[in-house]
């Protein structure tokens, strides 16, 4: 016997009816939706799109990696300055200071003296800054040396993403061509078919996972992939040709083809 609920929802649902041609027709109209779906999902999955927001996220990390070594280059290239400065006020100064001692305008033994000691403190004090001038320079050199690398990576990751969205863009043009003209056939079918009929199939494509119509081979749903009762195999044997028939177990609209009855 048939399940309670089924008998109760064929009986809630009005009898629709179809030329059986045009029930065959469902089945092209079901195929040319899966290919559409097909195309979308295609469309939404290319291999591409994940590469791009892979080098998106590589670019925002280099940015910000590239911004920070702009900083710290500035930084010390302010600081380099400052030291150079720094020892070019002091080598002055010891100059001065050595020219009067060469000069001999020094004439007291303790301005002599105090003078000697200076140009020897501006000479200590010259080689500190001296050493301290190399090591920025250094650390500057470095920096730069990694800012260098940084802007070389970005425009290598900004070159391979505008070769991947032009690959992107080329499939994208290739898929939108093919879906356009499965939506031409689409159109043709659909007005070909029943209103009734078409909003059904749309309202089951629509909750039944983009399969609204499956064909009948062999005494099984093609939706479901389930076996029919023998009660529901002479139910559907006994059905005017024109009665568009549905599965008892997924709701689907079935179709009978020529193999149905195999």
């Amino acid at each position: 016997m048939e399940p309670a609920r089924a008998v109760r929802d064929r009986r809630r649902e009005p009898a629709l009816r179809a030329d059986p041609a045009a029930q065959l027709r469902l089945l092209e109209l079901q195929d040319v939706d899966l290919r559409l779906q097909r195309l979308a999902s295609r469309r939404s999955n290319l291999p591409e799109i994940a590469e791009l927001d892979r080098l998106l996220a590589e670019h925002r990390s280099l940015r910000d990696a590239a911004v920070v070594a702009e900083t710290e280059v500035a930084d010390l290239r302010r600081l380099q300055a400052k030291a150079d400065a720094d020892v070019e006020q002091v080598r002055l100064r010891r100059d001065r200071d050595q020219q009067r001692l060469d000069s001999g305008q020094v004439g007291s033994p303790r301005e002599l003296e105090s003078l000697q000691h200076e140009i020897v403190s501006l000479q200590r004090r010259q080689s500190e800054l001296e050493d301290v001038e190399l090591d920025l320079m250094q650390r500057h050199e470095d920096a730069q040396r990694q800012l260098d690398r940084l802007r070389a990576e970005l425009a290598d990751v900004e070159q391979r993403a505008r070769e991947t969205e032009k690959f992107r863009d080329a499939e994208w043009a290739g898929i939108d061509t093919e879906a356009a003209a499965a939506a031409a056939e689409r159109a043709t079918l659909a007005a070909g078919l029943p209103g009734d009929v078409l909003d059904l199939y749309d309202k089951l494509r629509g909750s039944q996972g983009g399969v609204g119509a499956a064909a009948l081979r062999g005494g099984r749903c093609e939706g479901c992939r389930l076996e029919l009762t023998a009660t529901e195999r002479a139910r559907l044997r006994a059905a005017a040709p024109d009665e568009v028939l549905r599965c008892e177990e997924c709701r689907r609209i079935l179709v009978r083809t020529p193999e149905s009855g195999r």
